[in-house]
């Protein structure tokens, strides 16, 4: 084995030093940033297009429910036919017309109104409009049980829970659900880096067994020193990358904080209420303060924790998987032929960001959750997911992070002894598209 760091340093430099390599590692950063700020700009664009919506209403109804906001403006129609509302909304591009037929009955008038457009309209037109009249239907159907317009006005005003710990400290709504996105992004960075660099094993391998230098390599290293100094270098030069990544993303995540304004000490003293939540619980505060108190829930993220289990986990995991890549590349002739067994290795890693989104989001503790985070082909990426909550006391417990990595270092070694065996016996098979039924007879060699 004494000729393994020499084959880890050669594969590690061989990446650093490559100029793809050098320019993404300082650009991918830049480039995410900019992909969010264009998506941003083109969101708040497309946001602030004016919709304008016509009126035809007939009735004696809704007189004074349609005013202009700042993204929908509403033009009324009055002393024309209907067809004649249709043919002008349609002329002059208006993003419908909302038909309110003659009657003395709410409820009739309400089932016979109709809303025309040129193509089916999106929730976000037909939603504030659907708004007004189940307002004043819930309104006409309370008054006429007796409840008067004041009453109405009092029971329809909005409520908001105020949410404490049991310790005290008060909670934040929706703040479980960016603690999943922030360990989900963690969890994609993980399955983004498998697909890539074990790619990039797989078609190293592929490479170097199609130009022949694999036989003269083996003459003098073991087909496994070979394998294994191939995954742990293309493996180091990945944690150097996402090192650089990390540090990039936090200096721009802290210019962010800068031009945005948010005070991040200014409110640090308001993230607890006291020790008696009966009595003192206080309502949230303003939305600028409350940005601030999501802003402080963010930081009081276990940041130092949540980044070491991430590297543990981004070892074990790209080890695990590019074992295999490195297998498929020792036992084709070249990448077409892989097609057939990139699927089986990729869908494990769909699986855990799609379940693990659906699952961690409604239950984080949950038993879906608790199973995908031990599940060494998808813990990875789901325990991730669950990491950001904390270790313990309403956290993940520590016993399932301890098992989730036994059984990652069980099933590596488990991966890299069945790889190895495909590597010895493939890396010199030419001329021979292997099937699945091809590579379980070589597991038996």
């Amino acid at each position: 084995m004494n000729k393994l760091p020499l084959i880890i340093k050669r594969e590690y430099l061989a990446k650093v030093r490559n100029k793809s390599f050098v320019i993404m590692t300082f650009l991918s950063p830049i480039l995410m940033v900019g992909m969010i700020v264009l998506i941003a700009y083109l969101t708040k664009v497309n946001d602030s297009q004016k919709r304008i919506i016509a009126i035809f209403n007939e009735s004696d109804y809704f007189s004074t429910d349609f005013n202009t906001t700042e993204r929908t403006s509403y033009v009324f129609f009055k002393g024309i036919s209907l067809q004649a509302a249709k043919d002008s909304t349609l002329n002059l591009g208006f993003s419908g017309l909302l038909y309110i037929p003659n009657g003395s009955d709410l409820e009739q008038v309400t089932q016979n109104s109709f809303f025309y457009s040129k193509d089916a309209p999106s929730t976000m037109v037909l939603d504030p409009l659907e708004n007004i009249f189940e307002e004043r239907l819930r309104q006409r159907r309370l008054i006429d049980i007796g409840v008067s317009s004041e009453e109405f006005t009092s029971i329809n005003d909005h409520f908001e829970m105020n949410i404490a710990t049991f310790t005290g400290e008060q909670n934040l709504k929706g703040i479980n659900e960016m603690k999943a996105f922030v360990g989900g992004g963690f969890g994609y960075l993980i399955m983004m880096f498998i697909i890539i660099y074990g790619g990039f094993v797989m078609r190293s391998v592929i490479e170097e067994k199609t130009s022949r230098i694999i036989e003269v390599i083996i003459s003098s290293v073991k087909p496994f020193q070979l394998m294994l100094g191939k995954i742990i270098g293309t493996s180091l030069a990945g944690i150097t990358q996402f090192s650089i990544w990390i540090i990039s993303a936090s200096l721009l995540l802290f210019v962010i904080f800068l031009v945005s304004g948010i005070d991040l000490t200014g409110f640090s003293d308001q993230s607890a209420i006291s020790a008696n939540p009966m009595t003192s619980i206080s309502p949230l505060p303003a939305t600028s303060n409350t940005m601030q108190l999501y802003a402080l829930e963010l930081l009081q993220i276990p940041w130092f924790l949540l980044i070491s289990l991430f590297l543990v986990y981004f070892i074990l995991g790209y080890l695990i998987y590019s074992s295999i890549y490195a297998a498929i590349g020792a036992a084709v002739d070249n990448e077409t032929d892989t097609q057939q067994f990139i699927f089986p290795i990729i869908l494990p890693l769909m699986l855990a960001i799609y379940v693990g989104f659906f699952s961690v989001f409604s239950n984080p503790h949950g038993p879906i959750a608790i199973a995908f985070s031990l599940f060494p082909f998808t813990s990875p990426i789901v325990m991730l997911m669950r990491l950001p909550g904390g270790i313990g006391d309403g956290g993940v417990p520590l016993w399932q992070i301890i098992t989730s990595i036994v059984l990652l270092i069980v099933t590596f070694i488990g991966i890299v002894w069945l790889a190895a065996k495909i590597y010895r016996v493939g890396i010199l098979m030419y001329g021979k598209k292997p099937t699945y039924k091809e590579l379980y007879k070589w597991l038996k060699y």
